[in-house]
C-alpha cells in the first residue's frame, strides 16, 4: 500500500509544485513530548520540534487536530522524509506583519528582551529588533530597568528584510499620530526656526526627522553643502540633530527641513578667495568615468574632467592613475556662479610639451624620434615630452603612395623625419620622410620643360598605351593617340618590350608622377624646324643672287 501510495505522489501534480522554502499547511496529528507530529499530504508524516510551538511564555499553542502552517526545509533527507519548520513559517508572517505596519504607520507589540550598547532588543514573535534609547519614551528617562521584561506597543521605523535589521520607536506608539496631535505640534512651527530632531528612517533621496510626533524630511540635497551619495555619510539612525525649517504645508502636514542651512555658504568663500587662473593644492574626493572630483572648500568640490588631466592623453582612465585621498594640484579653468560649478585642470599645472616643442623646434627641422606605431594613413612618431607627431602615408615617398610598403618600418625603430608643421593649439605635429630628399621628379620637370624631347625604353605596352622608362625613377605614357598621324590600331603592333624611342614631353601629372610622352608632336615639331630652316636658306640664297646682280651691271656701265 505504501509503495502504491509513493507512485500516486511522485505522479500527482501535487508533488511537482512543492519545493523547498515553500510555506504549506499541515495537520497536527499527534503531540509527544518533544515533537509534533505534521501531516502535509506529502510521502510521509513529519516531525516537528515542539519548542517550535511554544509561546514567549513556553506554553504549547497546538494541540491534536489544528491546522498550522510550515515551511518545507527539505523535501526528503537521507532517511526519506520531509523537514518541516513551525518557526520559519512563523518568521514569514511576522516579518509581513512588521513590513505592513512600517508602510501603514501601524502600531505592533513586541517583547522588551534585555538592554543592550545605545539601547534594547526587542522580540517580535522571535524576531529580533532594535529600540534606540532615544525613542524608549516621548521624555528622557534615566531609569529603563522597569522596561526589560515588559510587552509594549511600538512604530516600526526601518526594516530590511536583507540585513535583518528592525529598528523601532516606543515613543513613537505613546504618542499616537492623530491629525490633533499633528495640527497641535505643526502649529507651533514657523519657516526659518530651528529645532531638534530625531533621525527616524534614512532612504535614498534623504532623512525622515521626528520632531515629536510630526515627521519631517531632510532632502539629501539639504543635508549638506558638499555632494554625498547617501545620508547615512552623514547621519545615522537615532541620532539627535538641530534642523532649519524651510518651509511648512499645513494641509498636507508636511515639513521640509535643512541642515547644511545652519552652516555658511561655502560657495561665498570660492567667490571671495578663489579666481580663475589660481592654482591650489585640494584632495581628490570622488572618481567617475568622466573625471577627478576634488574638495576645494569643505563642502566645494570642482570637476578635474578627463580631458583636462594630461597633455598627451585626452581620454585617460581616471581609476588607473589616481585614488579617492591623493593631494594633487589643480587650476581653476571657470567658476559657474548660477550652476555653482567650478572647472579644473592638472595638466594646466604643468608645462605644455606641445608649446615646449613649438619653442624649441622650427619647420624644416630634421629631428629623429622611435616609430609609436603604424596605420594605415600612417606612421606615429613619439618625441621629446611625450608626444607623437604623425607622418602621413602621403609624405613617406615621393612615389605614388598606393604602391607605398610601411611592413619596411617597424615599431620601436628610430627614424629621421623633417618638420612640416606644427599647431600647438590643436596638438598636432606633422612630419615628413620625403622631405629629407629632393623631389627627383620635380628636378626632372625643372630641367626638362614641356616640349622638351627626350629618349626612354619601353617597359610595358597594352592595346593603347605604353609605359616608358626615361631613367630608374622617372617614367612616361606614350598614348595610342600620340604616336603618328596616321591611325593606329593596336600599340603593339608598333612597340615591343626594351625599344628605344624618342618623344616630346606634352604634359606632367604630379599626382602619379608620370610625364605624358608624344612620338606624333616630336615629329611635327622636327617638321617645322626642317620647313624653318628650309625657309631661312632660301631666302639666303634669293639675298645673296639680288646682290651679285646689281654689282655686275654696275661694272658693266663703268
Amino acid at each position: 500500500m505504501n509503495e502504491n501510495f509513493e507512485s500516486l505522489f511522485e505522479n500527482s501534480e501535487y508533488s511537482k509544485t512543492i519545493k523547498k522554502g515553500q510555506l504549506i499547511e499541515a495537520s497536527v496529528i499527534e503531540i509527544t513530548d518533544d515533537h509534533a507530529v505534521l501531516n502535509a499530504g506529502l510521502k510521509s508524516e513529519s516531525f516537528v520540534g515542539l519548542n517550535q510551538f511554544k509561546n514567549p511564555g513556553g506554553e504549547i499553542e497546538i494541540q491534536v487536530g489544528d491546522n498550522v502552517e510550515v515551511v518545507i526545509e527539505e523535501i526528503e533527507n537521507g532517511d526519506g522524509t520531509t523537514r518541516l519548520s513551525r518557526q520559519k513559517a512563523k518568521n514569514e508572517t511576522t516579518w509581513a506583519n512588521i513590513i505592513n505596519a512600517m508602510n501603514e504607520n501601524e502600531i505592533i507589540e513586541g517583547y522588551i528582551q534585555t538592554r543592550v550598547k545605545g539601547g534594547f532588543t526587542v522580540l517580535i514573535d522571535q524576531i529580533n529588533a532594535f529600540l534606540p534609547g532615544s525613542l524608549v519614551d516621548i521624555r528622557p528617562v534615566r531609569d529603563t530597568q522597569y522596561l526589560e521584561g515588559t510587552v509594549s506597543e511600538f512604530k516600526i521605523i526601518k526594516a530590511e528584510r536583507k540585513t535583518n535589521n528592525i529598528v523601532v520607536s516606543r515613543k513613537g506608539a505613546l504618542q499616537g499620530d492623530t491629525l490633533e496631535n499633528k495640527s497641535e505640534i505643526i502649529s507651533k512651527l514657523t519657516e526659518g526656526q530651528i529645532i531638534e530632531g530625531i533621525v527616524k528612517n534614512l532612504t535614498d533621496y534623504g532623512a525622515f526627522i521626528d520632531l515629536g510626533g510630526l515627521d519631517g524630511l531632510l532632502h539629501i540635497t539639504d543635508i549638506a553643502w558638499k555632494k554625498i551619495k547617501h545620508p547615512s555619510e552623514i547621519l545615522s539612525m537615532a541620532d539627535k540633530v538641530k534642523v532649519k525649517i524651510i518651509s511648512i504645508d499645513r494641509e498636507k502636514f508636511r515639513v521640509s527641513l535643512g541642515l547644511k542651512q545652519l552652516d555658511e555658504d561655502p560657495w561665498k568663500k570660492i567667490i571671495s578667495k578663489h579666481q580663475i587662473g589660481n592654482k591650489i593644492d585640494c584632495m581628490i574626493s570622488n572618481i567617475t568615468d568622466y573625471g577627478l572630483f576634488v574638495e576645494i572648500e569643505e563642502g566645494i568640490e570642482g570637476l578635474v574632467h578627463v580631458s583636462e588631466i594630461n597633455w598627451t592623453n585626452s581620454n585617460p582612465n581616471p581609476y588607473k592613475i589616481a585614488n579617492i585621498g591623493d593631494q594633487v594640484t589643480v587650476m581653476i579653468l571657470d567658476i559657474d556662479n548660477e550652476k555653482r560649478r567650478v572647472s579644473l585642470g592638472i595638466k594646466q599645472c604643468k608645462d605644455n610639451p606641445w608649446q615646449s616643442f613649438a619653442e624649441n623646434n622650427s619647420i624644416g627641422d630634421k629631428i629623429i624620434g622611435k616609430i609609436k606605431s603604424i596605420t594605415d594613413f600612417g606612421i606615429f612618431v613619439e618625441l621629446d615630452g611625450e608626444i607623437d607627431g604623425l607622418i602621413h602615408i602621403s609624405d613617406i615617398s615621393w612615389n605614388d603612395e598606393d604602391n607605398i610598403d610601411l611592413s619596411q618600418f617597424k615599431k620601436s625603430d628610430e627614424i629621421e623625419t623633417s618638420i612640416l608643421s606644427i599647431e600647438a593649439n590643436r596638438q598636432r605635429i606633422s612630419l615628413g620622410i620625403k622631405q629629407l630628399n629632393t623631389d627627383v621628379f620635380l628636378e626632372f620637370n625643372q630641367s626638362n620643360p614641356r616640349g622638351s624631347i627626350i629618349k626612354g625604353i619601353v617597359s610595358e605596352v597594352d592595346e593603347r598605351n605604353a609605359v616608358i622608362l626615361i631613367n630608374k625613377e622617372i617614367k612616361g605614357i606614350l598614348n595610342i593617340s600620340e604616336v603618328s598621324r596616321d591611325k593606329v590600331e593596336d600599340m603593339r603592333t608598333i612597340f615591343k618590350q626594351n625599344d628605344e624611342i624618342e618623344a616630346k614631353i606634352i604634359g606632367s601629372d604630379r599626382k602619379s608622377r608620370t610625364l605624358k610622352l608624344s612620338i606624333k608632336a616630336k615629329e611635327e615639331k622636327e617638321e617645322r624646324e626642317a620647313i624653318d630652316s628650309y625657309k631661312a636658306d632660301e631666302k639666303k640664297s634669293i639675298s645673296k643672287t639680288s646682290l651679285g646682280e646689281l654689282l655686275k651691271s654696275k661694272f658693266k656701265k663703268d
